[in-house]
């Protein structure tokens, strides 16, 4: 199979039944609501697959054309910034069948996802909050290397240096994440409940999931919003700085694996048929 069809192209073909098992495990749909998030779903594909998959070739298609030379840390905060407007493309393009949806949530599947949630919070400070900041960090670390050296290939130990060194400088406080996300749940349980309680029209809990992604994207909170402003910088120069320390090999692989994701994206926008299956 992986001979005919790549790892990309077969990840994102399973998408709509990957991102049903995800949400039932947050909800536990019944068979009713099962039959509508699963032919939701691969609306949305659809669409994704028809509307989004070729601005994506586009973008990375200029990666590529980026990739032999050295780069800036705005210009990885621009693409940064392109990823996060077709994201939010896809969150419009979601929020009719998640309004509805969530007109259909019972008192129980909310109850369902409270407890999800907690579980979920329960691991987080497990990983994070009860480690010393040392452990953080070399986690952080860790996890930075795993992604560089997927995309570049094996680093040596100056171009390791520089991730440890920007790991070591982060602003990261899983405590400020952490504060964050339990507002971001609470709001989307008070969201839920206040929808279905007062029986919403499906305009109405549309207009409010559309506040609540707002909220979740650009927190009300302004000084996490400054928090999140300074990681993302961070993440730029922490970009810019891995991909100039790379050699002119290792720039080659990336670009190579760059063009092969836009050739995927390309050919998924016109897998028409397989989509529709």
């Amino acid at each position: 199979m992986l001979q005919s069809c790549s790892a990309v192209r077969l990840a994102y073909n399973q998408a709509p039944e990957l991102t049903y098992w995800w949400l039932d495990g947050y909800v536990n749909f019944s068979e009713a609501q099962s039959s509508r998030v699963r032919a939701d779903l691969a609306r949305l594909q659809q669409w994704h697959r028809h509307t989004e998959l070729p601005h994506y070739a586009a973008l990375l298609q200029g990666m590529e054309q980026l990739a032999p030379g050295p780069i800036t840390p705005e210009q990885a905060c621009h693409l940064l910034a392109q990823l996060r407007s077709r994201l939010a493309a896809l969150l419009e393009q979601a929020e009719p069948a998640a309004a509805a949806m969530a007109l259909s949530l019972s008192a129980e599947q909310l109850q369902h996802l409270e407890r999800k949630y907690a579980k979920n919070n329960a691991d987080y400070r497990r990983d994070w909050l009860l480690s010393a900041p040392k452990e953080q960090q070399a986690k952080r670390y860790q996890q930075w290397l795993e992604r560089s050296e997927r995309f570049y290939g094996p680093l040596d130990e100056p171009q390791k240096d520089v991730i440890r060194q920007h790991a070591a400088q982060s602003s990261y406080d899983p405590h400020t994440s952490y504060a964050e996300r339990l507002r971001r749940q609470q709001d989307a349980l008070q969201t839920l409940r206040r929808l279905v309680a007062e029986q919403a029209t499906p305009a109405q809990a549309q207009a409010a999931l559309h506040a609540f992604i707002e909220r979740s994207l650009n927190s009300p909170n302004l000084a996490y919003r400054a928090y999140l402003q300074t990681l993302m910088q961070e993440g730029c120069h922490s970009v810019a700085a891995t991909h100039n320390s790379t050699t002119a090999a290792q720039r080659a692989v990336a670009a190579k694996r760059l063009r092969a994701y836009a050739q995927d994206a390309r050919l998924l926008a016109q897998e028409t048929e397989l989509a529709a299956r």
